[in-house]
């Protein structure tokens, strides 16, 4: 007697289906269901706009844009970083620079359309990331999937026959899987099995770590702040706005923000190669300091080098640029001492040609009792030879020249128009003229003293102290973006060198009462991973549940001749060692 059950399901789909749904949720990507068009209402345009937004493609598309973006904020000056060159590039280009401006392109970080992409981009992150942490939460509650009912149709596939009884196969088959730290359970006739969970914690802590990282660097650009200080050997500096030679901050920042420090700079040692094809290079660059944290921390000391900042709470102290500051003592007519002070001057090559300028504001009068201001262009050498007057041979003060051309009348101070120190502005000053009537001019070696005409006063070179230019950079959120990059590239890692698979092992009693094995795997991604330790596994399993012989055989071997069947030396066929193939109607 039969029994038929009939289906409107056709057998091959039927068996697609179950394989369908042996091999689903092997990704946490959420499912994407078509939108049912003619009924959208603004409810189902709502949906789908949000659908679109957190798909993987729009947030690539979003991250590419982000790119792009910060191109033009690379190679077109900055207004927050350089106002000078934002100045410089409106008077040389008239007609580009009302373009720019329109479309924001000297502010680009702070733009609109740049903090929409940005905006876009972490809500599609988070969009993404909230139901694929659910999805995958659920998949850790629950147990992998039974067995298909063909094994036959996946990848990887084997089988052999047994004397065992199914239910030892079973049994062994589920310890061996839980030893090789798989996650098994008995599901009917079959254990199913799963491993690489730790591929969509990866794909999971990637997409978070960006998340992170956004934050991370949003917040650090808000309340950021960061200022240069310029320090001559036996100065100090405290960590006050006021204190900096140019300051700039983020949008969100107060100067209670601000670390309380100070520091003094005890000394700075530069040494440099004398010889070889290396000469001049840098091998020493370090400042010793002594600071102090807030208003009543004790005093310790520390030596900053190229690289290697003091760290004060959130703020680090960064060693950044050095120069020459030549001690100049101004006297008038009456030898009364009217400026003396260490000069700092901007180099001009990398063997620390320098030059500046000293400006005697107050205090000084001319032979004839009149008040006037004093102004020296100062040329540096540090290392001066005979034929090479325009510039220094070597970095080290080897054998220091300080050019000086002194000039009188106002410099122009008064008037309200900023200036910088290291300028002179000479539209209303007079030069000074020796007895042939030409500009006076010197060069002096330390201890040398120029004497200006007619008895106005001298200038004297004392000696030479060294500078070094400070940045002190405090901006939060960069331990969480450190720490969120190094996240994002372990868990970009795991995403794609780990696998996801599963395991199905089915024990069944055969036609003729012998115990039929099947072993398959599936992988998320075809992969000679699944295939081989596939075999391992049957192997292992093999040794515990061996092959029994094969039917035809068998009957075979009872037909034969009594007289043959009394051979010792003949044994009986069992089955082979499994091996793992391609199953038929395995995709490739």
């Amino acid at each position: 007697m039969s029994k038929t059950t009939t289906t409107d399901t056709p057998p091959e789909r039927a068996d697609d289906a179950d394989l369908g749904a042996a091999g689903s949720q092997l990704s946490t990507a959420p499912k994407e269901d078509l939108p049912n068009l003619p009924s959208l209402g603004v409810v189902g345009w709502v949906r789908w706009f949000w659908r679109q937004l957190t798909s993987m493609r729009v947030a690539l598309l979003l991250l590419l844009l982000l790119s792009l973006g910060a191109i033009p904020g690379s190679l077109i000056p900055q207004s927050g970083i350089d106002a000078t060159k934002v100045a410089d590039f409106r008077k040389a280009h008239t007609f580009l620079a009302p373009v720019y401006d329109r479309l924001g392109l000297f502010h680009v970080y702070s733009s609109v359309w740049f903090s929409a992409i940005y905006i876009l981009l972490f809500v599609s992150l988070i969009g993404c990331i909230i139901p694929r942490t659910w999805q995958f939460v659920g998949q850790l509650r629950g147990r992998p999937p039974g067995a298909p009912k063909r094994l036959t149709r996946l990848p990887a596939y084997t089988t052999w026959r047994t004397e065992a009884e199914p239910e030892q196969v079973r049994a062994d088959a589920l310890a061996l899987l839980k030893k090789r730290r798989f996650r098994a359970h008995l599901a009917g006739d079959a254990v199913a099995a799963e491993k690489g969970y730790l591929r969509e914690i990866g794909n999971l802590a990637f997409h978070i770590a960006l998340i992170v990282m956004l934050i991370a660097f949003a917040w650090g650009q808000l309340f950021k702040s960061e200022g240069n200080k310029l320090i001559v050997e036996g100065d100090g500096f405290s960590n006050t706005t006021t204190q900096y030679d140019d300051f700039k901050s983020g949008n969100l920042f107060t100067t209670d923000d601000l670390v309380p420090f100070s520091f003094t700079l005890d000394k700075f040692t530069g040494t440099y190669e004398t010889n070889g094809p290396n000469r001049g290079t840098p091998r020493t660059y370090q400042a010793a300091l002594t600071y102090s944290q807030g208003a009543y921390g004790k005093d310790r000391k520390r030596t900053i080098k190229v690289n290697e900042p003091l760290s004060i709470g959130d703020a680090k102290v960064y060693l950044t640029a050095h120069g020459y500051a030549p001690v100049i003592t101004v006297r008038d007519g009456k030898g009364k001492i009217v400026y003396s002070d260490a000069v700092p001057l901007l180099p001009l090559d990398s063997n620390v040609t320098s030059t500046g300028v000293v400006k005697v504001l107050d205090g000084y009068k001319n032979a004839k009792g009149v008040s006037e201001q004093l102004g020296i262009s100062a040329f540096f050498l540090p290392t001066y030879t005979k034929g090479s007057e325009t510039a220094s041979t070597f970095p080290g003060l080897t054998n220091p020249i300080l050019n000086l051309t002194p000039f009188h009348g106002d410099l122009g101070v008064d008037s309200g128009i900023p200036q910088s120190v290291y300028q002179l502005d000479k539209s209303h000053v007079k030069e000074y003229k020796d007895a042939k009537g030409a500009q006076v001019r010197d060069n002096l070696k330390p201890g040398q003293t120029m004497k200006l005409p007619n008895g106005a006063g001298t200038i004297t070179y004392e000696g030479t102290k060294e500078w070094a230019n400070f940045q002190v950079v405090q901006q939060p959120g960069t331990g969480w973006a450190l720490g969120g990059a190094l996240t994002a590239i372990f868990g970009l890692a795991a995403s794609l060198f780990i696998q996801r698979r599963r395991v199905w092992v089915r024990a069944v009693t055969g036609p003729d009462g012998v115990t039929v094995v099947e072993m398959a795997g599936l992988g998320r991604s075809e992969s000679a991973k699944v295939p081989e330790e596939l075999g391992d596994l049957a192997g292992i399993l093999y040794d515990r549940a061996p092959g029994a012989p094969e039917p035809d055989e068998d009957s075979d071997a009872e037909s034969r001749d009594d007289s043959d069947a009394g051979s010792s030396d003949q044994d009986d066929t069992t089955t082979p060692e499994p091996q793992v193939v391609p199953a038929e109607g395995a995709e490739k």
